[in-house]
């Protein structure tokens, strides 16, 4: 089955996630417009600047039609500031920082410090195994609601992996280390959802 994933393109990892898509099989495509938008069967939303990223959502139209979209049950997961994005509730975020409100979750921007706080870990996910862990300026979940399965934890038990229906998220960003298999779990979730419709 051929599904076609957008990798949100306004700012952030962009060109790595591409890169792993590919490397999964998938066509990947950048979006940057609501007429892309429309062209995929599942997005992508990377690591960068989440406040960033929200205010060139709404400056390109992009903000309303990704909220109906996901509403909708379109397949989305987003690593670091795309875990903010996803949210329904950021703590530490600008007053205008608008969310997609895709997860019901709480997450707390740059959670773990500033970019000097930086580090790596090893970190078991459900359904991936145990994988090696970039976290920049990363995010933690605060709070998870009910049905909202979290994935992940590092050993101070902080959650930073979560999935809700068909949204996936990280606080970390397996785009920068080559291994693919959050990608493949992300894929594999698209498939289902894409051979279900109808």
């Amino acid at each position: 089955m051929v599904i076609r994933v957008g990798v949100l393109a306004l700012q952030g990892d962009v060109r790595e996630h591409l890169a792993m898509l590919a490397e999964c099989g998938v066509a990947a495509a950048p979006v940057r417009r609501p007429a892309e938008l429309d062209d995929v069967d599942a997005i992508v939303i990377p690591g960068g600047e989440s406040t960033t990223m929200s205010k060139l959502a709404v400056e390109f139209g992009l903000l309303e039609p990704l909220q109906k979209r996901l509403a909708d049950g379109m397949p989305a997961y987003g690593s670091c500031a795309g875990m903010i994005m996803l949210a329904s509730e950021v703590l530490d975020g600008r007053p205008d920082q608008q969310c997609l409100g895709a997860l019901d979750i709480t997450v707390r921007r740059n959670a773990f410090g500033r970019q000097v706080d930086s580090f790596e870990s090893d970190v078991e996910i459900e359904g991936a195994g145990r994988l090696h862990a970039v976290f920049i300026r990363a995010p933690w979940v605060e709070r998870a609601a009910d049905g909202v399965d979290v994935l992940g934890r590092l050993d101070t038990g902080r959650i930073v992996a979560v999935r809700q229906r068909n949204v996936l998220a990280t606080a970390f960003h397996p785009e920068l280390t080559g291994d693919l298999r959050v990608h493949r779990l992300f894929v594999d979730m698209a498939r289902r959802a894409k051979s279900t419709e109808g």
